[in-house]
């Protein structure tokens, strides 16, 4: 029953994202799930189920993909309801899906699923593949890919955040740099290492490629 659960659940993700241009497509979920098991069988911790399930869903009801909060967390409410998934379950997920994104802030998490699925996420925004999702994301926000003269943001709330004048070198500072800190369990962590000077190394060059120093 709980395969069929994830097997559905995996189309209906698919047929949502699956032509997202922002950096949120069905790959960048496949690959959330796909680390949020390995460090859960690593770290031997977590419900695997609540765990792929999270990961499936947990950009369904993002405001950054839906007209609002609302018309997002009701389509998720929605999927539960055709699914019929139990109360408790239901419950887990969207605590995970609730608190885990870097724009809620500095969310106390509730579970060890929690913190696996954040890992997951925050693992699949940094290193190659985290710098390519950086500018798709902000190309398809019409944000400059770096504008020297725009001031690093330090203490934003979610608005500004979200919607605040940045570019995409400087989505770096704001956040990308910032994770490796900010992980929850030993296997990310070493995990991140390795990504995080992969974008410190990119950041030199791009630089250096920008002043066309020869």
């Amino acid at each position: 029953m709980k395969q069929m659960m994830v097997d559905l659940t995996e189309k209906f993700v698919y047929d949502q994202l699956n032509s997202d241009a922002s950096g949120h497509d069905w790959f960048h979920i496949d690959r959330v799930r796909k680390l949020a098991l390995h460090i859960a069988k690593e770290e031997q911790q977590g419900n695997e189920f609540i765990i792929e399930m999270a990961t499936l869903l947990h950009d369904i009801p993002d405001d950054k993909l839906n007209e609002d909060d609302v018309a997002g967390w009701k389509k998720l409410d929605e999927w539960f309801e055709e699914i019929k998934l139990d109360m408790d379950s239901v419950e887990a997920i969207k605590r995970i899906i609730n608190t885990i994104s870097y724009s809620s802030g500095h969310a106390k998490l509730s579970s060890i699923e929690a913190e696996i699925v954040q890992d997951a996420d925050r693992l699949d925004a940094i290193g190659a593949i985290g710098i390519a999702r950086t500018f798709a994301f902000g190309g398809k926000k019409g944000q400059p890919m770096y504008d020297p003269s725009l001031p690093i943001r330090e203490h934003m709330t979610k608005k500004e955040y979200r919607t605040g004048k940045s570019s995409s070198v400087h989505h770096f500072y704001e956040k990308l740099l910032r994770l490796q800190d900010m992980l929850n369990t030993c296997t990310a962590k070493k995990m991140a290492r390795e990504r995080h000077e992969y974008m410190v190394s990119f950041l030199e060059e791009f630089y250096k490629e920008w002043d066309v120093r020869l």
